[in-house]
């Protein structure tokens, strides 16, 4: 008889991803990849759709940096520093956002998916910001908590 006591691989995985998502970086990631996912939708129903590739990019990206946090990869895999990438990210992702949702903004008249795929990346743009923060302030701590000692004395 088969053994019905023991988990199945996607059944972790599946309850790795809901407890990921109930941590304060899990569900900043998933909204970063929900509202990437809505501005490509918005953006490739536009009348011009080059702006596209941020939204592509920074869902992949965030896609990426989602399943390495919630795999907990980052601790097995110590050669690159993760916190450091992800700041770099999400810098890099804040600012994509603002940029090219101001284009989009502002010339967009006439267009109503990519007024509205601006919209919503200002929104992105101010969600990467605030990650961008919290890794900050994670970083941070992190330095404080391993910094030498400054005394003198033998």
């Amino acid at each position: 008889m088969a053994d019905t006591t023991a988990t199945s691989p996607a059944a972790n995985c599946l309850e790795k991803l809901k407890s990921y998502v109930r941590t304060q970086k899990g569900f900043i990631l998933a909204a970063e990849i929900i509202l990437s996912f809505i501005i490509l939708i918005c953006y490739a129903a536009s009348m011009y759709g080059g702006y596209s590739a941020v939204a592509i990019c920074e869902m992949v990206f965030a896609i990426i940096f989602f399943v390495i946090f919630m795999m907990e990869v980052d601790k097995q895999i110590q050669v690159v520093h993760w916190i450091w990438s992800d700041f770099f990210r999400a810098v890099i992702g804040a600012a994509l956002y603002i940029i090219t949702s101001l284009i989009c903004v502002i010339s967009g008249a006439g267009d109503g998916a990519r007024i509205a795929g601006g919209v919503f990346g200002l929104i992105a743009g101010v969600l990467f910001a605030y990650d961008t923060y919290t890794i900050y302030l994670q970083i941070k701590s992190t330095r404080q908590h391993t910094a030498a000692s400054t005394d003198d004395r033998v």
